[in-house]
């Protein structure tokens, strides 16, 4: 049983500190776009098309107030804009806008490259390996 306890710690841990050097990581690639961290992830989000407020409140475990104000500031910088919701009559969808499209890919290649570099010593093996499994504790969420 003291083996387990060991063993599930040293997972924790690892993946806590793994968590804490992302949020480091993406803080420091966001900064210099003029983004916060939530900004930069909202507009990575979006880059795989509109989202309702709901879905991204949940993508981005965010009150819908909280969101609400986020949107509404990326939208006076001209990042993002509300559409009407093609299903929904009283609800509305996020999109990038062709600024907000540019900047989302910056963040999304500045924490792409950085990842890259950060996992330079392992193999491709390794990677997969390691990305099947990150998947596996998503899925489990």
């Amino acid at each position: 049983m003291a083996t387990t306890t060991a063993r599930d710690t040293d997972l924790a841990g690892a993946l806590v500190q793994i968590m804490h050097v992302l949020q480091d990581l993406y803080a420091e690639t966001s900064r210099p776009l003029g983004l916060t961290p939530q900004q930069a992830h909202l507009l990575c989000v979006l880059l795989g098309g509109p989202l309702g407020m709901t879905e991204l409140s949940r993508i981005l475990s965010i009150e819908r107030s909280s969101l609400t104000s986020m949107v509404d500031r990326l939208e006076r910088r001209d990042l993002v804009s509300r559409i009407p919701n093609p299903t929904d009559r009283r609800a509305c969808q996020i999109e990038l806008t062709a600024p907000g499209l540019a900047l989302a890919h910056d963040a999304h290649n500045g924490f792409t490259e950085r990842i890259d570099a950060m996992t330079t010593g392992l193999t491709a093996a390794d990677r997969r390996t390691l990305a099947a499994t990150l998947q596996k504790i998503v899925a489990e969420a």
